[in-house]
């Protein structure tokens, strides 16, 4: 994260803080690409079964939805995206993860994930990918 300016990596620190404290048994996959940092959280190891990503990006930071986005009550409108399995939403601090309709989002996709994200446990982290080539993210 050090690559990035002091705020998006202030926000990045609180969103993933906030993402850890909703799911203390994921496992999170890091990802350093080209474009961004991303960090996927899931029940297993497998890239397929990612439940969430976080893509820190030079000015901003996404939360991906990527499993059933369609299907999620989103009443106030906030999931981003036409595709048709990955909705997002842009974040500019960590605490808009702590929102009630972000909460909402979060527990919905929880509640659906296929296979079930763990209630407890230890989480682990693994590093998936690092790219030797960046795009400039200050």
């Amino acid at each position: 994260m050090a690559r990035y300016n002091p705020a998006v990596v202030k926000a990045a620190r609180g969103a993933l803080a906030a993402m850890r404290r909703q799911m203390p048994g994921a496992i999170e996959m890091v990802y350093d690409n080209y474009n961004a940092l991303v960090i996927g959280f899931s029940t297993t190891e497998r890239p397929s079964d990612a439940v969430f990503s976080l893509g820190l990006y030079p000015r901003w930071i996404n939360l991906y939805f990527l499993q059933n986005a369609l299907d999620l009550a989103d009443p106030a409108k906030l999931l981003c995206g036409n595709g048709t399995r990955v909705r997002s939403i842009r974040l500019t601090s960590g605490r808009e993860i702590d929102e009630p309709a972000v909460r909402a989002l979060i527990a919905e996709a929880i509640s659906l994930a296929d296979p079930p994200l763990k209630k407890t446990g230890r989480r682990k982290l693994v590093v998936r990918a690092v790219s030797p080539n960046h795009r400039r993210r200050r």
